[in-house]
């Protein structure tokens, strides 16, 4: 398990090296894990270990956003004042997440459909 962690917090230094040397818009810690998720591919999968650790830091998912809602209650003036452009930002995007997952969607389940050709 201390490897699996100490893997994990190795990709996410590694993304924030890249991200604050490049001075790149992207935090650290997504380029981490795309760097983490190419290795894998590379590898072909997480090792048992690696896999185990990651499924028992999912089921305490919940705690990661602690910090996220003790952030918006410090800075709930500030909510209040910007609420219709922030409002307006959370519909929006879901809209277009969720039309963007649609059109995913029919491009795959269309493609799936085509008859495949052999060789």
């Amino acid at each position: 398990m201390i490897g699996a962690i100490t893997l994990l917090l190795v990709f996410q230094l590694l993304g924030e090296v890249i991200a604050r040397g490049l001075a790149l818009p992207i935090p650290g810690p997504v380029i981490g894990m795309a760097l983490l998720f190419a290795a894998l591919a590379v590898r072909g999968g997480p090792a048992t270990d690696l896999r185990k650790t990651a499924q028992d830091m999912l089921q305490h998912l919940s705690l990661l956003f602690i910090p996220a809602g003790t952030g918006v209650m410090l800075h709930f003036q500030r909510m209040s004042d910007e609420w219709l452009p922030l409002l307006i930002s959370l519909v929006a995007s879901t809209l277009i997440t969720i039309a963007v997952t649609a059109l995913v969607l029919r491009f795959l389940s269309r493609r799936r459909d085509l008859p495949q050709e052999t060789p």
